[in-house]
This record gives C-alpha cells, structure tokens and sequence, in this order.
C-alpha cells in the first residue's frame, strides 16, 4: 500500500473560496491568520455576497478560473446542489496543469457525490468535509468534520480559528456520511413536525394537538415557529442537503423516505430559483 501523499501547502498558503456565503465568508475569514491570501471569485456574484466578502476582508479575483490557478487550497461551500458543477468548473479551469490545489468539497452531500468530485480532480487532491453548527466567529459552537488522506493538512490551517476541525480518517465521504446521519435529526425531525402542524391544522386539531403535547411538557408553538423560520430561510438550499442525504442512506439499502419527503417539505417552504450563495 502505497504511503500518503506528502504535504505539500506553503507555510501562508493562498485559499480560495467558493463561494462566500454567510457560511463561507465566515470560514474565509477565520483563515486569514493563517493564509498569504484569502481569495473568493467575484464575475456573476450577488450584490449581497459581495457585501459579505468585504466584511470578512477577502479579496475578490475576476472569476473562477483566476482563482483555480492562484490558490493552493480551494474550499467548496456552495449550495449542495451545486457541489459537482463548482468542482467541474474547477477542474475544466485547471486542465492539464501537473501543480493542483488541495479541493476541501465542505459541501453537505452525500458519499457518491464526494467521490465524483475526486474523479475530476484526482482523490489525493480532495478532502472531504461536513460543517456542523452555525457560522463560526468565535470557538466552541461549529466543528469542521474532514477525511480523506490529506485531511489533516487542512485540519491544522484551523488550528486557532472559531471552526473545530477534527479529522475523522483517511476515507473520503466519512465526513459527508457523518453530515447525512446528523441530518436526520437535525432537519427531517424538524420536517415532520412541520407536516404534523399542517395536517392538524386541515383537520381541525391543532389546538387538541398542542394540549396533549403540553402534557408532555413539549412547548408546541415555540416548536412549530422555529421550525417554520428556519425553512421559510433555508428550504431552498435544505431541500438539495435533504436528497442527497437520501442518496447517502440509499447506497446503504436502508429507507430513505425519510430525507426524500423532508425535501419536499423544505423545498415547498423555500424558493431556489434565482437564489445564488
């Protein structure tokens, strides 16, 4: 078996983002420190991203490509649906060229997907990571899952940032199951208290719902408002997490009607089309 391959990054290696989001921008700016350059590609963004990449103080290259050639890492932070294309584009921008980035996909995908990603751009150039918690601007709220053979490189660019980056192995798409078994919980639970209010709601016995459940000592209506805040604000980007999670528990042979029907939830809650990160 052959060893590893051996690291490569500079010591102020340059890191591109794609793309700065609210997620994005706070991992790019949480590298600074540690980075010659922080870099995110500008051509076709939004007025919003712009603003957000400002405020994290990155700086903007004119397009995609420009920042596929000047980084040494590149990091994937887009919505999941869009994983395989942004690492498409990154690959056609690359080429032929023999010197690559290191690709974090920290896309919440599934396995599969994290391994087309590495037929594009070579498995030693890839690492696969899983961001659970919020945007981090401080420590102790958000870990970084990472694998793949050069995961601890990336890992150790986190050392002292607001992310927990923790290395979960050599496996590529460890870290992206990881991400789709947290989801169960984290946003189909969520789903289907959403679908027991609406179907309450048609029959007429929402307020016998919300008795019974606070004899249970469940606050219904705090329950019921964060979970509809949260989908009408991220459905269109939860919907694609939730499909690729179903992806992921398929593969196993196990049910995935879970995650395909808290899609449709989400994607009913949430509007995709015209929505860029």
């Amino acid at each position: 078996m052959s060893a590893p391959p051996t690291p490569t990054l500079p010591p102020r290696p340059v890191i591109g983002i794609l793309h700065p989001g609210v997620m994005g921008a706070a991992i790019g700016s949480s590298l600074k420190p540690v980075a010659g350059a922080v870099v995110w590609a500008a051509a076709g963004r939004s007025v919003p991203t712009s603003k957000r990449a400002e405020t994290a103080d990155l700086i903007g290259v004119p397009d995609l490509p420009e920042l596929a050639r000047r980084s040494h890492v590149i990091i994937s932070i887009c919505p999941p649906h869009a994983a395989l294309d942004v690492a498409g584009q990154v690959a056609d921008a690359l080429g032929d060229r023999p010197e690559r980035p290191l690709y974090v996909d920290a896309n919440a995908v599934s396995p599969a997907t994290v391994t087309a990603v590495a037929e594009r751009l070579g498995a030693e150039h890839v690492v696969d990571g899983a961001v659970i918690g919020p945007p981090a601007w401080e420590r102790g709220s958000t870990v970084l899952w990472l694998s793949g053979v050069r995961a601890a490189e990336v890992a150790a660019l986190f050392d002292h940032s607001p992310f927990d980056a923790r290395v979960l192995g050599d496996d590529l798409g460890a870290a992206s199951a990881l991400k789709a078994c947290f989801g169960l919980q984290s946003k189909v639970v969520p789903a289907l208290w959403l679908t027991m209010a609406q179907a309450a709601r048609a029959h007429g016995v929402e307020d016998a719902l919300r008795e019974e459940l606070a004899r249970d000592d469940i606050d219904y209506p705090a329950l019921i408002s964060r979970a509809a805040g949260r989908a009408a604000a991220k459905g269109w980007r939860w919907a694609g997490e939730m499909e690729e999670a179903a992806d992921a528990i398929a593969a196993l042979g196990l049910p995935d009607g879970f995650s395909r029907a808290a899609a449709e939830v989400y994607r009913a809650a949430g509007n995709p089309e015209g929505r860029r990160s």
